[in-house]
């Protein structure tokens, strides 16, 4: 079976090292290479390195919608396309080139959370299970029929990092039993019911600063969903009167004891810094100020960056 596989982010890459070991893959689609931190010099996927390791031919359209894009990846003749966190929607052409469908591999259980950002919407909307989905791919977004799945529980302290690296390493082996199956010609769909689905759009920097206004339980959610990306900050007056910005760690807790002022810090401890939010309060254990390092609450303590009674506040359209 000759496979092409389409992906981009690191949670692809342990399926399509699986699949560059168990089968015939003709060739891998990526986004083209793009500017990382400060440096302004191109660079590629990580997951294009190792595909040009093991000589996979590799393709890497601006637009994967245009015609000549398209008829570059049926030259691959691939009677069967693997997406998975690839970055670009896929048109029916396109969908309609390998003669045993194209399958996209999402990491929620559809039709929760369709969209880019499933993983960081499963924690911040406090749902006790995520997973992997793989449907058949339409030109709908994330609303083929679902022929695999599988579910994992969060834990109470989990992260967008955790989660993503959890359901990265789930998603090789659910892989090979779609295709086994698909290959014994006894694979299945269900059809998702659309009343349920749920979106998840794709997080922007600013997403990720605080809103002292919502309760607490929803803000630590966020904040661990959020971590690393695309972090949660929020932003405080030093002693000179500058506003600084400061990131927050997802090492918080609850407090459901706290009744003032949204963003007003109630206590500086050793043992965390508690601020005020629209319903309970959080305690914050590491944070970092813009230029700084990555401290803990003893070490801000110790530096008496904060007092009590101060406030932490948002910036209206802060990138």
């Amino acid at each position: 079976m000759r496979v092409v596989f389409m992906g981009t982010g690191e949670i692809a890459l342990p399926t399509f090292q699986r699949l560059a070991d168990s089968v015939n893959l003709v060739g891998l689609v990526t986004q083209p290479d793009r500017p990382v931190g400060r440096s302004s010099k191109p660079q590629p996927p990580r997951i294009k390195s190792q595909a040009l390791e093991r000589s996979i031919p590799v393709l890497q359209p601006e637009d994967v919608r245009c015609e000549e894009e398209i008829s570059a990846i049926a030259a691959l003749s691939p009677e069967l396309i693997v997406v998975m966190a690839y970055g670009q929607i896929l048109t029916k052409t396109l969908i309609a080139v390998p003669p045993l469908g194209c399958f996209n591999i999402h990491a929620s259980l559809l039709p929760r959370h369709r969209g880019a950002s499933c993983i960081q919407a499963a924690i911040a909307a406090g749902d006790r299970e995520s997973g992997i989905s793989i449907i058949k791919m339409v030109e709908r977004l994330d609303a083929g029929d679902v022929v695999m799945a599988e579910g994992v529980r969060l834990s109470a302290d989990e992260t967008g990092g955790s989660l993503h690296d959890r359901l990265g390493a789930m998603a090789p082996e659910l892989t090979m039993t779609c295709i086994k199956r698909l290959a014994d010609n006894t694979l299945t769909g269900t059809p998702q019911d659309h009343e349920r689905a749920t979106y998840a759009p794709q997080l922007q920097r600013f997403d990720g600063q605080l809103d002292w206004g919502l309760p607490a339980e929803v803000l630590e959610r966020r904040i661990r969903a959020y971590e690393p990306w695309p972090g949660s900050y929020t932003h405080f007056k030093d002693s000179r009167g500058r506003t600084k910005r400061m990131k927050v760690f997802a090492e918080v807790r609850v407090s459901s004891k706290v009744k003032d002022a949204p963003g007003k810090v109630i206590s500086v401890a050793s043992s965390g810094i508690t601020i005020a939010c629209g319903d309970g309060g959080l305690v914050l254990n590491e944070l970092q100020i813009e230029g700084g390092k990555r401290l803990s609450a003893a070490e801000m303590t110790r530096g008496n960056t904060f007092e009590v009674g101060k406030s932490f506040f948002s910036l209206v359209g802060s990138p």
